[in-house]
């Protein structure tokens, strides 16, 4: 608990800073903890420009951002990160048409 929180602290301090590159931009033998850093990033900024961010308590918060990048690095790691979306909408979308 104490480790998400200070990680959420921390991916908001560092959304203030203007370096924020080379938090986010991993490569591909990045570590399993960098690459949760920099998706935990990209999700908080996201919800800091749609002012998401504080509309509720940090707890949820920090599990919506906990959960969604585990469900993107758990893809990623099965290789179908990119198709994810595009086979749920034509499953959905098949169904829809019977």
């Amino acid at each position: 608990m104490k480790k998400y929180c200070l990680l959420l602290g921390m991916v908001v301090a560092l959304s203030c800073c203007a370096e924020l590159d080379k938090y986010i931009n991993v490569g591909e033998n990045a570590t399993a903890q960098e690459k949760f850093r920099a998706c935990a990033l990209v999700e908080a900024q996201t919800k800091l420009k749609n002012g998401t961010l504080f509309a509720q308590d940090m707890t949820t918060t920090k599990n919506e951002i906990v959960n969604t990048c585990l469900k993107k690095m758990a893809l990623q790691a099965a290789g179908i990160d990119s198709e994810a979306e595009s086979i749920a909408s034509n499953i959905i979308n098949s169904l829809r048409t019977k």
